[in-house]
């Protein structure tokens, strides 16, 4: 059996939406980690789900190679991650309405779990709202999380009517399991946000391949 067979019907959603400014611009999830895209490590550790899309403003035409729909964001003015959020639960509500939760993961993160989809599920049906989000080295990373989709009406009162942007915000009011996972040798949260970020997630593949 497959993982996604075993999973309650699931769609991945990459975050792409950032301008990736300490970087110089453009796109972080295009560059490369031992030869691989990061975005292409991050739709590998979502292959669980019964779909994938890719949220990100401009030119789609970019992520071509992918072959994933590409959704923008709804709330203008890089509204940031709640934004792409909202984006990939409306889209799923209005074309995949057999799909009934949504976990969502940045598309920076070269190193994500295996596990991911199939230990947020497993915390999140314990918790009050059904939802779950990623914690390592003991600090949260609340925009890797597991999402119902009816949990979109909420999200979108609070960031297109009360103007909300912190992640963490919206999550605390839903009080989503938290799931745990190791920082050593490798944190699977490590984010690439600087050149520096950068070098090390290069160190961190060549001397741990398999992560």
């Amino acid at each position: 059996m497959t993982p996604s067979a075993i999973l309650p019907p699931t769609l991945g959603l990459v975050l792409a939406g950032g301008r990736a400014l300490r970087l110089g611009g453009g796109d972080k999830s295009l560059l490369a980690i031992s030869d691989r895209p990061i975005l292409a490590r991050v739709i590998a550790r979502l292959a669980p789900c019964a779909a994938i899309i890719l949220n990100a403003n401009g030119d789609p035409a970019r992520f071509a190679a992918f072959g994933l729909p590409v959704v923008a964001d709804a709330v203008p003015g890089f509204a940031g991650p709640l934004a792409g959020l909202l984006a990939g639960l409306d889209w799923a509500a209005a074309h995949r309405p057999d799909l009934a939760h949504v976990a969502s993961v940045p598309a920076d993160c070269p190193f994500l779990p295996a596990d991911l989809v199939a230990r947020l599920h497993g915390a999140a049906a314990t918790a009050p709202a059904g939802a779950a989000t990623a914690a390592s080295g003991g600090r949260g990373h609340p925009v890797v999380g597991l999402w119902p989709v009816a949990l979109r009406h909420d999200l979108r009162r609070a960031v297109v009517d009360e103007g909300m942007r912190r992640v963490g915000d919206w999550t605390a009011r839903h009080r989503p399991a938290r799931v745990t996972w190791p920082d050593t040798p490798v944190d699977p949260f490590l984010n690439v946000n600087t050149a520096a970020d950068l070098a090390a997630a290069r160190a961190v593949a060549a001397t741990h391949p398999d992560a």
